[in-house]
Parts: C-alpha cells; sequence; structure tokens
C-alpha cells in the first residue's frame, strides 16, 4: 500500500487514477484549489492549495512516499506555448520543490511523446520539465502518451486505420508506434502500476510500454527507458 499525494487529481486521467488507486487500498490526497474540493473523488483527502505555488502546500504532503503530477493546460494546442510555460511549466517546479522538501521518493509524471511534427511548443515546454525532474533527488517515472483516447476525448479514433498502416512500413514504424493511441483505462493501469512498482532511478515509458502494462504479458525491464 503506497501513501500518495496527487497535484490534478480532479482532471481527466486524475479523476480516474484516484478511483483506481483508493479501489486498490492504496492511501490519496488530492491538491485542490479553494472551492474545488467537492470535485476530489470519494475515498480521497484534500488538499487546499495553490498548484503554482510549492508553499501553499509542501508542508502537506508528508507522510506521502509518492506524487503524482498530472497538472497541465487544457486541450493543448500550438499557440498557447506561453500558458504551457505558466500552467505546465510552473505547476511541474512547483511540485518538483515541494516534493524535494517533503522528502518524496518517487514522482510519476506524464509527458508527451516525442520526438513528432506537430505541437513543438509543448514538446519544448514538457521536454524542459522532463529535464528539472532529473536534476531532482528522487527517482522519477516520466511517461510519454501522445493523446489518451476516452470520454470526451474520441476523435483520433478515425485515425486508426492511418497509424496501423504507418505501422506495417518498416520506414514509419517506430514513430507510429511512439505516437500511437493510448486509452484512458490503459492510461491509468500505467500510472497505478507506476505508484506500486517505484523505481531506484529514473525510467521513460513510452506509449509500447503504456500499452503494453495492462497485458498479461508484460515486461518492464524489456520496454522502458532508464534515464
Amino acid at each position: 500500500m503506497r501513501d500518495v499525494f496527487i497535484s490534478g487529481g480532479t482532471g481527466y486521467v486524475g479523476a480516474a487514477l484516484v478511483r483506481r488507486l483508493c479501489a486498490r487500498g492504496h492511501r490519496v490526497r488530492v491538491l485542490a484549489r479553494p472551492g474545488s474540493e467537492k470535485k476530489v473523488g470519494a475515498g480521497a483527502g484534500v488538499v487546499v492549495g495553490n498548484a503554482l505555488e510549492a508553499a501553499s502546500f509542501e508542508g502537506r504532503i508528508v507522510p506521502a512516499d509518492t506524487l503524482v503530477h498530472l497538472v497541465g493546460t487544457s486541450h493543448p494546442a500550438p499557440w498557447k506555448e506561453r500558458e504551457f510555460r505558466s500552467v505546465d511549466l510552473a505547476s511541474l517546479r512547483a511540485s518538483a520543490q515541494a516534493a524535494a522538501s517533503a522528502g518524496i521518493s518517487h514522482f510519476v509524471y506524464v509527458s508527451v511523446a516525442h520526438p513528432a511534427p506537430v505541437m513543438k511548443s509543448y514538446i519544448r515546454v514538457r521536454s524542459e520539465c522532463e529535464g528539472f525532474l532529473r536534476s531532482q533527488p528522487f527517482a522519477s517515472t516520466i511517461f510519454r502518451p501522445w493523446y489518451v483516447l476516452g470520454p470526451g476525448h474520441w476523435w483520433p479514433v478515425a485515425m486508426g486505420p492511418v497509424y496501423r498502416l504507418l505501422e506495417t512500413i518498416p520506414a514509419t514504424r517506430a514513430g507510429a508506434r511512439r505516437l500511437g493511441l493510448v486509452r484512458l483505462d490503459q492510461m491509468v493501469a500505467a500510472l497505478v502500476w507506476a505508484v506500486e512498482n517505484a523505481p531506484a532511478q529514473t525510467r521513460v515509458l513510452e506509449v509500447p510500454a503504456i500499452r503494453a502494462i495492462s497485458s498479461k504479458n508484460f515486461d518492464a525491464n524489456s520496454l522502458f527507458k532508464i534515464s
């Protein structure tokens, strides 16, 4: 059983993760803005604070051993780089600072698949976030999904035949797999696995690993990169 602190636990992925972790018996507390306490899922505790200001919550992370950071700009678009920096990067820095101060041993972060031919500003900021994590005193698990399919997020399903075609062509196979789509249940399963299997050093899990974790034949050592 883990004691988990989640920043971004009321969003699309976060809410589903909170439900799953609580159902598996983990102790979960969620950082919530003032007035958003009721959005936190049943079974989880609430810590009121500002995800952009470490001082507002770093003193209330203990006794958590794991911090999951899911804060980010909703509906990312190429023209939102200013928001990526003021929200995504700023919140990651705040969470990492708070985690280091609290003595967290494992930090879980959802980044984005890269390299890619589009969304360069988003990738640039998320890569900067990854670099910042590598300078911290704790081990991290960094996930790199491209798009997470689920309620309200189904439009890329139409691209399925294109992905399957590109995966059959040697020249495009690696890129198609790296930028492939994952389902919400797969993303949540991968996050739960990361929480329950803390690493000794920072690791990176890309789309093939995220998909594989929920399968019976998952071989972690063959699918994630040590950073």
